[in-house]
């Protein structure tokens, strides 16, 4: 066990307390030790890496506060991987992949980090994780502002309409009302990229496509960002045959 005494200034260790000690019991939490605050000094008690990776993270938190950026527990989990990862806080923090009315989007952990930058870097990218980990999300984001910024002509979005106990022909409504349900958290991510009359603009002239997988075999995408949703329920058929 290792014993850690950091002295801070006073208006980092009031946002390093937050509300109920929340930020300090955030980073308790994320590196497995004892953290307790004294006036200004941070007493740091673990096993050695756990113990020098919150001082890391300690660090980085106090040249946010001195930038003016909010803590919170959040904060905390995007520093500690970063830390833990060797990465650059700030490079990570500071990518603002796309930035709407109060809404701003970046990475918030080492690996949302990397994923944003592979798929920069390369024509087709594989995310997979669990579920919330910003697979879906983070790629509407990037596919949005490429979009904005005239990178590409068109977004692609679809994804494969996996049947849960009822088929899709009996479904009632038109073939929309049909494959709405399976494409909604496409549409619940794009919405939060852009207003509803922008989508629905964008729709309307084609630069927005959402679609069910069945439906794009053949096609030619040119210039288009596509992202394939639920990639891991598609057919071998369906990968080798339905792009080109």
């Amino acid at each position: 066990m290792t014993e850690r005494r950091i002295e801070v200034a006073d208006a980092v260790a009031v946002e390093l307390a937050g509300e109920h000690d929340s930020v300090l019991r955030a980073l308790e939490d994320r590196l497995g030790l004892s953290i307790s605050l004294r006036g200004n000094r941070v007493i740091l008690e673990g096993e050695d890496a756990r113990v020098d990776a919150a001082a890391g993270v300690i660090e980085e938190l106090t040249g946010m506060v001195r930038t003016g950026r909010e803590l919170g527990p959040g904060a905390v989990e995007a520093l500690a991987s970063a830390v833990e990862s060797n990465q650059s806080v700030s490079a990570m923090l500071d990518d603002v992949i796309w930035r709407h009315r109060q809404r701003v989007v970046t990475p918030r952990t080492a690996g949302q980090k990397h994923y944003v930058d592979a798929i920069r870097n390369n024509t087709i990218t594989f995310g997979i994780g669990p579920a919330g980990t910003g697979k879906t999300y983070l790629a509407v984001a990037l596919a949005t502002a490429a979009l904005t910024r005239r990178e590409v002509g068109r977004i692609i979005l679809t994804r494969p309409a996996v049947e849960a106990g009822e088929r899709l022909g009996f479904l009632p409504g038109d073939l929309a009302a049909k494959v709405d349900p399976y494409l909604r958290p496409l549409f619940d991510a794009l919405h939060d990229m852009l207003d509803a009359d922008r989508v629905e603009t964008l729709v309307a002239r084609g630069q927005i496509e959402i679609a069910p997988l069945a439906f794009m075999r053949g096609r030619t995408l040119n210039d288009s960002f596509i992202i394939l949703d639920e990639a891991q329920n598609t057919t071998a058929e369906q990968m080798d045959r339905g792009w080109s």
